[in-house]
């Protein structure tokens, strides 16, 4: 430990180490239950690329794992603390470097933080798409680890769509330039993307250039009820069958709704089984939004509601934001799954879901980026009741097995961290198992790069 501290002391500042096991404890896990968590040993707080690679230098010369972090608001555990190493934090990085209107591409370090970086290129009349629910708190760096999406993807896709070239340090401090900033590209293999999604296995993202593009129009959104999920995904189905563009298309069951309505008081109609909020950013919504209705009319809605104005289209948002935070205050711990299936399966993913619960006595609240057939079924229960905590783990995995089955991937957009890294292998196959772990091994020769995540 004293040699550790000394090395770093070397080429960081006081204030960027955090020796107190009060404060480092802070800093041991992200967001996810059911995720073992170590004992960092100091907590780098870095504010430059050079004191990154002094880190990892360090490292290296000592044998000891970094484990990199944005926000810790992540659900997978993948930002987890193991014992003895270094919590590498880069939320000190925090400056956007550049924002070009005319290249419609911007470079930050990734400390940004989501919500910070959209509404500046807003600014510029341009529009970063992926927007997490967390987009208030999460940085950059840390949907790039976890391959995030948000509410927009059934349009405008997910973060790997977006990254168009990293400046990414090593687990030995070399500084490596993927990618490229110019519009097309295609020398070399793709190292850019294999970054995108690696949960920090891989290398320390210190930059990134991000595509932009034109900013849309003002959306507006519609809501309609359903008696049943089924109706629902059915209406789903259709609006994506007839060649529909809907920038947002969400989902929220019964148990979702009335959580959002005790925790904020939205006015959310508490009897339907099924809300389901459509939104187009096209240049004339009502007539898109009124195609839409009478999709979901045909079928089965009981009510289909469009927003008058974009101020009733962003309250319709935010009560699907803040779903998930909702879902917390039904019982004192969740788990959130994060299983995508094919659309067409959405409506089997659903009742399933339901079935789930039945079986094991537990409340399950689903909300889904509907429009991509990313759901996020999430388990409440009391973890001071050992036999609900046994029946909410075994509900989990219940439904990865169940998104499987279905043609679908344990995760959409969360990553796989601590807690999924047994399905992993299952979806992958061992062919693929051992392919990933040869690219690691290419990467990060010693295992120091966030060790116990992922395989």
């Amino acid at each position: 430990m004293d040699d550790l501290l000394e090395l770093l002391r070397a080429g960081l500042p006081a204030e960027a180490l955090i020796t107190d096991p009060d404060v480092t404890a802070s800093y041991a896990h992200d967001m996810a239950s059911f995720c073992e968590a170590g004992t960092p040993a100091v907590v780098a707080l870095p504010r430059t690329v050079e004191q990154v690679q002094h880190v990892m230098r360090t490292a290296t010369a000592l044998r000891v794992p970094v484990v990199p972090q944005g926000a810790r608001t992540g659900l997978s555990g993948a930002a987890n603390a193991t014992d003895g190493c270094i919590v590498l934090s880069l939320v000190k990085m925090d400056r956007i470097l550049e924002i070009s209107p005319v290249d419609r591409i911007a470079v930050v370090e990734p400390g940004v933080v989501n919500a910070v970086l959209s509404r500046a290129v807003d600014e510029h009349g341009l529009y970063y798409p992926p927007d997490p629910s967390s987009w208030e708190m999460c940085t950059i760096g840390g949907n790039i680890g976890t391959a995030s999406g948000g509410l927009c993807c059934v349009k405008y896709g997910v973060t790997a769509e977006y990254v168009l070239g990293l400046d990414v340090v090593l687990a030995d401090g070399r500084l490596l330039t993927t990618g490229r900033r110019t519009a097309k590209g295609v020398a070399g293999y793709d190292l850019t993307r294999l970054f995108v999604g690696s949960e920090g296995s891989l290398g320390i993202v210190v930059k990134a250039v991000l595509a932009l593009k034109p900013r849309p129009p003002r959306q507006l959104v519609l809501a309609a009820e359903f008696a049943d999920a089924a109706g629902a995904c059915e209406a789903v189905c259709r609006i994506m069958e007839s060649g529909h563009t809907p920038s947002l298309l969400e989902l929220m069951d019964r148990t979702t709704v009335q959580a959002v309505n005790r925790m904020a008081n939205m006015g959310l109609p508490e009897t339907t089984e099924a809300l389901l909020l459509a939104a187009f950013d096209t240049p004339d919504p009502a007539a898109d939004l009124a195609a839409v209705g009478a999709l979901c009319t045909a079928a089965g809605a009981t009510a289909v509601v469009p927003a008058e104005d974009a101020a009733e289209s962003e309250m319709l948002l935010q009560a699907r934001r803040m779903s998930l935070t909702a879902l917390e205050t039904v019982k004192p711990a969740t788990m959130i799954d994060d299983v995508c299936v094919p659309r067409s399966r959405l409506g089997a993913m659903l009742e399933g879901t339901a079935e789930i619960a039945e079986k094991y006595g537990l409340t399950i609240g689903v909300c889904a980026h509907a429009g991509d057939g990313n759901t996020h079924p999430v388990v409440c229960f009391d973890p001071a009741d050992a036999d609900e905590s046994r029946r909410a783990r075994e509900s989990f995995d219940e439904i990865m097995a169940l998104g499987l089955a279905l043609g679908g991937t344990i995760t959409g957009e969360h990553g796989v961290g601590v807690l999924k890294k047994e399905w992993l292998a299952r979806e992958l196959g061992e062919v693929s198992v051992e392919l990933h772990r040869g690219i690691k091994q290419a990467f990060d020769p010693l295992g120091l790069l966030n060790p116990g995540k992922v395989f």
